[in-house]
């Protein structure tokens, strides 16, 4: 069975787009759902390119908010696609707010997209492997690699409900936590 390789620059996107009034919330900055929305686009583009076909949303994580967006700013949202599985690829997304009149930069957040590509049936299929051409490519790869065992964890965890724990272990969990614990 042939294998398809293909360069991370191959998929790289980067979408930019000026924050309007619209996307304000109430304390006058960018809504993050606006943002996320913006990173929902440009993970889906990238992950598409580099699959060659549709693909949808499985996971994303590491979104904090460093930095507000003000509207009038232009927001720039780049895309990479980081790692490959079988039939998913972790996008890595890296959003900048520039000012216009000032030209300044700031980082505002970045953040990273589980994307799984999709056949004309819905069903997962392949997708290629990825070309490592330099160090941080090599490095963001290990990373997704350690991020998708990450994720397994915390399935499992999710998924447990703690039920293994005992009464007491799961009190003792909770001390120092700022809780009141008031079984009856």
């Amino acid at each position: 069975m042939h294998i398809e390789f293909k360069k991370v620059p191959d998929s790289q996107t980067t979408l930019t787009e000026l924050m309007i009034p619209s996307y304000a919330n109430f304390g006058g900055k960018v809504h993050g759902g606006v943002l996320l929305s913006l990173m929902d686009k440009v993970a889906y583009v990238c992950a598409s390119q580099h699959s060659g076909g549709y693909c949808v949303t499985v996971a994303v994580d590491g979104v904090e908010f460093l930095n507000p967006v003000e509207v009038g700013e232009l927001v720039s949202l780049k895309a990479s696609v980081n790692y490959v599985g079988n039939t998913t690829m972790i996008i890595g997304i890296r959003v900048e707010a520039l000012k216009p009149k000032t030209g300044a930069v700031t980082h505002t957040n970045s953040c990273y997209f589980t994307m799984a590509a999709k056949d004309e049936n819905g069903q997962l299929r392949p997708v290629p492997g990825l070309i490592l051409e330099n160090e941080r490519e090599v490095r963001r790869f290990c990373e997704g690699k350690i991020m998708k065992e990450f994720s397994r964890k915390k399935r499992e965890i999710l998924r447990s409900d703690l039920s293994e724990h005992s009464s007491d272990n799961l009190k003792n969990m909770c001390e120092g936590e700022k809780c009141q614990i008031n079984l009856k």
